[in-house]
């Protein structure tokens, strides 16, 4: 058993914890468990945080849980947000839960027969079976108004200049995850909860209905939120939330979003989203400040949380993908690009429109730089650059003669037009 506390600490992943916390951890394996929204189909960059803590909580020989939200789901966490949810039907929620579990399992152990390996529950299995008044009087009356009204999440809603206030439905999201702890101490023997900051007035209320319920002891850790150097929100990019899943976010943009954090961020993601050891890490730090230039710590936060979120081949196609732009590639580099990833290394190049019955008959290079699609300003400009061998098709050099036929396609209907060095075109083929 490692000490759950200490390791957390360290990686600056420690934003409280309940008195008593650390000693509870160190007599045996305990349970605890983190909650996940399952109101899209895939988990983001945001969600890294819990996932960590709940897979050092594994590693340190504990038993993780996972709750998908599925009753809370379907009312809405008031937590940081300035207006209600929408509401999702049980149908997807439990289309969510399966996709979420399988993202989950890239970080927890679900599958061993360890005494600590990983479980996934769903707080609607024992929801959908309460009746509200079985719920008002079995539960609601070991909880005041007044304690309520003091939860931060309550309060700065309610005094906030929104004119929708804050409806009952959400009030009493606090008492639905609180019971959410309580059922879990009594069925898996769950002692603790973790989750960020903005959750411990959530959390608290389920020690307090253990408390007064069950007569036990339940404990809480919380984490800082994560925030960026420059102030703008981490887990988003130009194109909103980075996802998990790659049919959302690829592979290659995935690790690309690694890669171009900045230095300061980077020293601190590299502790709490990787499971490098202390001394490997400080390693890395002290060989990033003699070379900067080399990004030697963004390369490896990439790496690892490319690796652990999608896989070793996945990570290796991003490396080959990123090459294509800034280092030497083939046509074959390019040809074993999926269709996202390819899309995604070229975004923002200038496309334009041929038909499937040009690339049929051969397209001369006049008319893919210039005549069909103006890339060029000129079919003299065309030649010329042609000339001084200049231009290259799906990165190999072309001449005047050239024909771009079926052969060429990427995908089946891309080929890349390059002139020099930094100017891309694509053709698009339909």
């Amino acid at each position: 058993m490692k000490n759950f506390i200490e390791e957390l600490k360290w990686r600056g992943m420690l934003h409280q914890d309940m008195p008593g916390t650390e000693e509870h951890l160190l007599e045996k394996m305990r349970s605890a468990y983190v909650g996940f929204d399952p109101t899209a189909d895939s988990l983001h960059i945001g969600n890294l945080v819990p996932i960590m803590l709940l897979a050092h909580y594994q590693r340190c020989g504990h038993r993780p849980i996972a709750l998908v939200g599925g009753a809370t789901g379907m009312i809405g966490d008031p937590s940081g947000k300035s207006s209600e949810r929408n509401l999702l039907d049980e149908k997807t929620l439990r289309h969510n839960q399966e996709c979420v579990k399988a993202q989950l399992g890239h970080f927890l152990d679900f599958e061993s027969d360890a005494e600590n390996a990983a479980i996934l529950v769903n707080n609607y299995d024992w929801m959908k079976e309460i009746s509200f008044l079985e719920f008002i009087r079995d539960v609601g009356k070991h909880i005041t108004v007044n304690y309520m009204m003091a939860k931060d999440s309550v309060k700065n809603r309610i005094s906030s200049e929104s004119k929708e206030g804050m409806s009952f439905t959400e009030f009493t999201y606090q008492m639905v995850q609180g019971y959410d702890f309580l059922h879990l101490y009594r069925e898996n023997e769950t002692t603790l909860q973790m989750g960020g900051s903005d959750q411990w007035g959530n959390i608290t209320t389920g020690t307090e209905l253990i408390r007064r319920i069950s007569g036990g002891k339940g404990y809480a850790i919380t984490c800082p939120l994560i925030t960026k150097s420059d102030g703008s929100k981490f887990g988003k990019s130009e194109g909103g939330n980075v996802w998990l899943d790659a049919k959302r976010t690829s592979a290659y943009k995935f690790y690309q979003y690694w890669l171009n954090t900045s230095d300061e961020d980077a020293e601190k993601y590299i502790k709490i989203f990787t499971f490098l050891d202390k001394e490997t890490i400080d390693s890395l730090i002290e060989e990033h400040k003699e070379a900067p230039h080399v990004r030697v710590l963004q390369k490896r936060l990439g790496e690892e949380v490319t690796v652990a979120a999608h896989g070793k081949e996945e990570y290796e196609k991003a490396i080959a993908a990123s090459n294509i732009l800034f280092g030497k590639s083939s046509s074959d580099d390019l040809k074993i690009l999926d269709e996202q990833t390819f899309l995604d290394v070229f975004d923002g190049v200038p496309q334009a429109t041929v038909s499937k019955e040009d690339i049929d008959n051969g397209l001369d290079m006049i008319g893919a730089l210039a005549a069909k699609t103006n890339f060029l300003n000129s079919n003299s400009d065309a030649r010329r650059a042609l000339k001084e061998n200049a231009v290259s098709v799906n990165k190999e050099k072309v001449k005047e003669d050239f024909l771009i036929t079926s052969n060429d396609l990427i995908a089946n209907k891309y080929v890349l037009i390059q002139r020099g060095k930094k100017s891309y075109f694509l053709l698009n083929v339909k």
